[in-house]
């Protein structure tokens, strides 16, 4: 299935999105039974930034005031700076959109986009009991906050509805 781009088509964007955050749920969910705590980590961030971006095109206008300027895409295309992050949502502007929700859907998003972004980095780095690559010193304490991000999806989720 191809993702709907939010300027063409925002009802079909926002069902991808949401449609996604349950696949990737469901994955975590199962890697985390299976004990593969960091393949877990992974798709619970891919879920949450799945969400984040299904929540940011609804804020898509108050968003524009954060994320000025225009970004050029192939074939010439020009797209404004809060479109593309709605659309790709890349990494290093999720905490700055999650900021900018939390007024609005409460400090709950900005406390769970925290959680994924450690995710995300343990799923790259594994544990480390020294902290220097990873929050986490152990499997254990990020099965801990994927369980929370899991739940957190499911409680986050419902302000859509």
């Amino acid at each position: 299935m191809e993702l709907s781009k939010p300027w063409r088509d925002e009802v079909g964007y926002l069902k991808a999105r949401l449609l996604e955050v349950s696949y990737e749920t469901e994955l975590a969910k199962r890697f985390l039974e299976e004990g593969l705590v960091r393949n877990a980590a992974g798709k619970a961030w891919q879920a949450w930034k799945a969400l984040l971006a299904a929540l940011a095109l609804k804020e898509k206008e108050v968003l524009r005031t954060a994320f000025v300027g225009v970004r050029k895409l192939r074939g010439g295309k020009r797209l404004s700076e809060a479109d593309w992050v709605v659309a790709f949502m890349p990494s290093t502007r999720v905490r700055r959109v999650a900021q900018i929700l939390a007024r609005k859907y409460g400090d709950s998003v900005l406390m769970y986009t925290d959680i994924a972004l450690n995710l995300h980095e343990y799923q790259y780095n594994g544990p480390d009991k020294e902290g220097i690559f990873s929050r986490y010193p152990d499997d254990d304490a990020a099965r801990e906050d994927i369980e929370r991000l899991l739940r957190g999806l499911e409680e986050v989720k419902k302000l859509l509805q």
